[in-house]
């Protein structure tokens, strides 16, 4: 499986809080790659999305950020790592 990682090169956790295009906020709930999920979300309910991260935003929800590439141009960028 991929490791989707921030433009930073730090891999993508469940948990960890990003900033979205320099004004939005965020909450990382699956890395569908990894099937690595921040509870309540699970493997059940995201793994037919099939790749990329699963982002809980405060402009619109849930986003799904399906390739690499979403990541790449840093429009997500890493402010807290989650805590393990």
């Amino acid at each position: 499986m991929a490791v989707v990682r921030y433009a930073s090169g730090q891999d993508v956790l469940p948990g960890d809080r990003v900033q979205i295009e320099s004004r939005f906020k965020g909450t990382v709930v699956a890395c569908i790659d990894t099937a690595a999920y921040l509870p309540p979300h699970t493997h059940e309910q995201w793994g037919y999305l099939k790749g990329g991260v699963m982002i809980d935003t405060d402009f619109g929800g849930l986003v799904h950020y399906p390739d690499q590439s979403d990541l790449d141009d840093e429009s997500v960028t890493l402010v807290e790592r989650a805590h393990t």
